[in-house]
Order: C-alpha cells, then structure tokens, then sequence
C-alpha cells in the first residue's frame, strides 16, 4: 500500500497571530537574524508555499515567531489505494473474430 504525504505551509497564520501582517515586517526581522532575502523572496515565502526551504531560514522563522517547525509545516500522510489496472485476457473482446467488415460493391451506372 503506497503512502501519499502532503503539507500545509502555516507561515501567513502564525505570523497574523502574532502581529505580523506583511511581508515587508518580516523581512527586517530576518535580516536580524543573518537571512538575506530579497522583498520578493520574503514575499513568495509568505504567500506561497514553498517546495525547498534552508534550515537557517527556517530556524531564523521559528526564532522570530517563537514557534516550533510543526506548527509552520502542518504533514498529513494518508494510504492511497494502489491503481487497478487490465490484466491479460480479462474482459477482452477479440473483434476480429466478432466484427467484419462488409465488402463494398461498385456498381456501374447504367
């Protein structure tokens, strides 16, 4: 049985929680912290989510929001059915054997 594992990036909330509501608050903060991003950079890491992300950066966003890395990264790992696939010769119709064509006759006109 496959697993599938997602995540939820909970920057923007932790950071509404406490009093943080721009991107341009943020970066200041990081920068305090020897994270050199540019305002583009602060800005895609809160609104979107990202796929890679430093552990410096992250620490440094634990240390300003006072908070642990599971309450920024939410994980959720939920079994996934495997796909069911054709297996040779089940339900399969052979159409040459049931279907043929018919042969056209040209006729010419009289």
């Amino acid at each position: 049985m496959k697993r599938h594992v997602s995540y939820q990036w909970m920057l923007r909330e932790v950071m509404a929680t406490r009093g943080i509501f721009t991107a341009t608050d943020l970066s200041p903060l990081l920068l305090q912290r020897g994270i050199e991003l540019s305002s583009v950079q602060v800005w895609r890491l809160v609104t979107r989510i990202p796929e890679r992300l430093s552990l410096p950066v992250l620490a440094a966003l634990c240390d300003i929001l006072d908070v642990t890395p599971a309450e920024l990264i939410a994980t959720r790992a939920e079994a996934v059915a495997p796909r069911r696939t054709a297996t040779a010769g089940a339900e399969v119709v052979d159409f040459t054997a049931t279907i043929r064509p018919k042969r056209a006759r040209i006729t010419p006109e009289p």
